[in-house]
């Protein structure tokens, strides 16, 4: 039988530029799943960032694999999407981390494609006795080149037991979390080691009381290498008591930090006021009200286009002139 798989809601994409048109990975929720429909990827493309043509069939979904007892019947949620760099050992040129979740623990997972419709899935970014730790929304550090957001290797000075002493020759690093923010790095974007301390996952960002992000931090897009330090666009909850009394409990708004490029774990810079919030009738209103989540950013034809999900409802994009 045919599924009615984004019969209830499309939200948080992902966004990437391939053969000159932008390319949409978006959350799709069918109505029958157990635990609020089950989610599956979709996938989409533009002429020009912003009319979009649909495929008709998801081109990611829990399937009867060894990662079904982590992805049903909740499903694949939330994408990020960044290129892979030019090396031998990885196998795309897609790097897609997503969060499977079986109902009771979303996981940070990763999936490998080289035309975006056809997935190899690597399992979850946390292993050993992280594996069923709740974790989510994985933004990996990348390097803008043209319309290209590459997964970039990072050196640094690093001290401490998570990694080897002295100058390390350069790893993957990605953000992840969805209340403190968390780090992970990778020799081969496949396999990956948390930053640690005193046996648990160590925090280099944490909500601000009184703040739109007084509740959580979650990454946005993909963590953007400069030589004046790492931007990483994220996602900020607002508390019923405690925030930003200017904002409706439970808001989400969009935030913006900066972090060392000389060491990615040190946050440098963060900004006190949100760069988007929840003001359109479709960004108030729907599954879950008062919410614009982002996930996909593109630098398409001279703009920077950041695209959203509006109240767990629709896809909306915003865009510089």
């Amino acid at each position: 039988d045919t599924i009615a798989w984004e019969n209830k809601d499309v939200f948080n994409p992902a966004a990437v530029v391939h053969e000159g048109k932008v390319w949409l990975l978006y959350r799709a929720e069918d109505t029958i799943g157990r635990y609020n429909g089950t989610s599956r990827l979709g996938l989409a493309v533009s002429d020009d960032g912003l009319h979009f043509r649909r495929e008709p069939t998801p081109v990611f979904y829990p399937d009867v694999d060894s990662l079904k007892s982590l992805e049903w019947e909740g499903g694949v949620e939330d994408p990020r999407l960044v290129r892979t760099p030019d090396e031998s050992e990885i196998s795309g040129k897609f790097m897609l981390t997503y969060t499977a979740y079986d109902g009771k623990t979303a996981r940070l997972c990763l999936a490998f494609s080289d035309d975006l419709r056809t997935w190899k899935k690597a399992g979850p970014v946390l292993q050993g006795r992280f594996r069923d730790t709740w974790s989510k929304s994985g933004a990996v550090a990348v390097e803008q080149q043209g319309e290209n957001f590459i997964a970039r290797r990072i050196k640094c000075q690093v001290n401490d037991n998570s990694l080897h002493q002295g100058e390390c020759p350069g790893h993957f690093w990605m953000y992840f979390g969805d209340t403190n923010l968390f780090m992970a790095w990778s020799n081969d974007l496949v396999h990956w080691q948390p930053i640690e301390e005193n046996g648990r996952l160590k925090a280099v960002m944490y909500p601000r009381a009184g703040m739109f992000d007084s509740r959580l931090v979650e990454p946005g897009p993909f963590a953007l290498f400069t030589e004046k330090g790492i931007i990483l666009l994220y996602n900020g909850m607002n508390l019923e008591t405690g925030g930003d009394p200017a904002l409706p409990a439970g808001a989400y708004c969009a935030g913006q930090s900066l972090f060392e490029a000389a060491d990615p774990r040190l946050l440098k810079d963060r900004a006190n006021d949100y760069l988007l919030r929840p003001d359109k009738p479709y960004e108030i209103s729907g599954q879950v009200n008062q919410v614009c989540f982002i996930e996909g950013l593109v630098s398409y034809r001279g703009r920077w286009m950041l695209y959203y999900g509006t109240a767990d409802s629709r896809i909306a994009v915003a865009m510089t002139r």
